[in-house]
Protein backbone atom coordinates (compact mmCIF):
# COMPACT_ATOMS: atom_id res chain seq x y z
CA UNK A 1 0.00 0.00 0.00
CA UNK A 2 2.95 2.35 0.56
CA UNK A 3 3.72 2.29 -3.16
CA UNK A 4 0.18 3.47 -3.85
CA UNK A 5 0.71 6.74 -1.93
CA UNK A 6 4.15 7.27 -3.45
CA UNK A 7 2.66 7.44 -6.93
CA UNK A 8 2.93 11.05 -8.15
CA UNK A 9 -0.51 11.00 -9.76
CA UNK A 10 -2.17 9.72 -6.59
CA UNK A 11 -0.27 12.19 -4.42
CA UNK A 12 -1.21 15.09 -6.71
CA UNK A 13 -4.87 14.06 -6.78
CA UNK A 14 -4.92 13.73 -2.99
CA UNK A 15 -3.32 17.14 -2.39
CA UNK A 16 -5.58 18.74 -4.99
CA UNK A 17 -8.66 17.20 -3.37
CA UNK A 18 -7.64 18.39 0.09
CA UNK A 19 -6.89 21.89 -1.20
CA UNK A 20 -10.29 22.10 -2.95
CA UNK A 21 -12.11 20.83 0.14
CA UNK A 22 -10.26 23.33 2.35
CA UNK A 23 -10.96 26.12 -0.14
CA UNK A 24 -14.69 25.39 0.05
CA UNK A 25 -14.64 25.29 3.87
CA UNK A 26 -12.52 28.45 4.14
CA UNK A 27 -14.76 30.36 1.72
CA UNK A 28 -17.76 29.28 3.79
CA UNK A 29 -16.03 30.69 6.87
CA UNK A 30 -15.34 33.96 5.05
CA UNK A 31 -19.02 34.00 4.06
CA UNK A 32 -19.95 33.76 7.76
CA UNK A 33 -17.71 36.64 8.84
CA UNK A 34 -18.70 39.09 6.10
CA UNK A 35 -21.94 41.05 6.28
CA UNK A 36 -22.81 40.30 2.65
CA UNK A 37 -23.47 37.07 0.78
CA UNK A 38 -20.53 36.62 -1.61
CA UNK A 39 -22.18 34.55 -4.29
CA UNK A 40 -25.45 36.51 -4.30
CA UNK A 41 -23.52 39.77 -4.71
CA UNK A 42 -21.35 38.29 -7.45
CA UNK A 43 -24.46 37.05 -9.25
CA UNK A 44 -25.82 40.62 -9.11
CA UNK A 45 -22.60 41.85 -10.74
CA UNK A 46 -20.96 43.38 -7.68
CA UNK A 47 -17.41 43.67 -8.96
CA UNK A 48 -16.01 44.72 -5.58
CA UNK A 49 -17.24 41.50 -3.97
CA UNK A 50 -15.84 39.55 -6.93
CA UNK A 51 -12.41 41.17 -6.47
CA UNK A 52 -12.41 40.61 -2.70
CA UNK A 53 -13.56 36.99 -3.10
CA UNK A 54 -11.10 36.39 -5.92
CA UNK A 55 -8.31 37.70 -3.70
CA UNK A 56 -9.35 35.31 -0.95
CA UNK A 57 -9.43 32.39 -3.39
CA UNK A 58 -6.00 33.30 -4.74
CA UNK A 59 -4.67 33.82 -1.22
CA UNK A 60 -5.88 30.44 0.00
CA UNK A 61 -4.60 28.66 -3.11
CA UNK A 62 -1.25 30.41 -2.84
CA UNK A 63 -0.87 29.39 0.80
CA UNK A 64 -1.58 25.78 -0.17
CA UNK A 65 0.94 26.06 -2.99
CA UNK A 66 3.63 26.89 -0.47
CA UNK A 67 2.44 24.32 2.06
CA UNK A 68 2.55 21.56 -0.58
CA UNK A 69 5.97 22.65 -1.82
CA UNK A 70 7.57 22.69 1.63
CA UNK A 71 6.00 19.65 3.30
CA UNK A 72 6.46 15.98 2.61
CA UNK A 73 3.16 14.60 3.82
CA UNK A 74 -0.40 15.43 2.96
CA UNK A 75 -1.24 15.93 6.64
CA UNK A 76 1.62 18.44 7.13
CA UNK A 77 0.52 20.33 4.02
CA UNK A 78 -3.04 20.47 5.25
CA UNK A 79 -2.01 21.63 8.74
CA UNK A 80 0.15 24.44 7.33
CA UNK A 81 -2.66 25.37 4.93
CA UNK A 82 -5.13 25.64 7.81
CA UNK A 83 -2.65 27.67 9.86
CA UNK A 84 -2.05 29.94 6.86
CA UNK A 85 -5.79 30.42 6.45
CA UNK A 86 -6.12 31.46 10.10
CA UNK A 87 -3.40 34.06 9.51
CA UNK A 88 -5.15 35.26 6.34
CA UNK A 89 -8.43 35.55 8.25
CA UNK A 90 -6.62 37.48 10.98
CA UNK A 91 -5.32 39.85 8.31
CA UNK A 92 -8.90 40.43 7.18
CA UNK A 93 -9.93 41.43 10.71
CA UNK A 94 -6.87 43.68 11.07
CA UNK A 95 -7.80 45.43 7.79
CA UNK A 96 -11.30 46.04 9.16
CA UNK A 97 -9.85 47.28 12.48
CA UNK A 98 -7.39 49.68 10.83
CA UNK A 99 -10.17 51.50 8.99
CA UNK A 100 -12.40 52.72 11.83
CA UNK A 101 -13.92 55.59 9.82
CA UNK A 102 -15.86 53.18 7.60
CA UNK A 103 -16.81 49.53 7.46
CA UNK A 104 -14.90 47.52 4.85
CA UNK A 105 -17.73 45.02 4.43
CA UNK A 106 -20.31 47.73 3.81
CA UNK A 107 -18.07 49.49 1.28
CA UNK A 108 -17.49 46.23 -0.60
CA UNK A 109 -21.19 45.38 -0.46
CA UNK A 110 -21.94 48.84 -1.89
CA UNK A 111 -19.54 48.05 -4.77
CA UNK A 112 -16.81 50.47 -3.74
CA UNK A 113 -14.25 49.13 -6.20
CA UNK A 114 -11.31 50.89 -4.58
CA UNK A 115 -11.99 49.05 -1.31
CA UNK A 116 -12.65 45.79 -3.17
CA UNK A 117 -9.34 46.15 -5.00
CA UNK A 118 -7.39 46.92 -1.83
CA UNK A 119 -9.04 43.95 -0.12
CA UNK A 120 -7.96 41.71 -3.01
CA UNK A 121 -4.39 43.00 -2.94
CA UNK A 122 -4.17 42.56 0.84
CA UNK A 123 -5.30 38.92 0.56
CA UNK A 124 -2.85 38.22 -2.27
CA UNK A 125 0.02 40.07 -0.60
CA UNK A 126 -0.48 38.44 2.78
CA UNK A 127 -0.64 35.01 1.14
CA UNK A 128 2.90 35.52 -0.19
CA UNK A 129 4.15 36.60 3.23
CA UNK A 130 2.41 33.68 4.93
CA UNK A 131 3.60 31.26 2.25
CA UNK A 132 7.20 32.39 2.51
CA UNK A 133 7.10 31.62 6.23
CA UNK A 134 5.76 28.09 5.85
CA UNK A 135 8.32 25.49 6.80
Amino acid sequence: MNGFWENTFIDTAARYSVAILCLIVFLAIFELVTSYKNWEEIKKGNFSVAMATGGKIFGIANIFRYSIEHNDTLLESMMWGVFGFVLLLTGYFIFEFLTPTYKIDKEIENDNRAVGFISMVISVGLSFVIGASIG
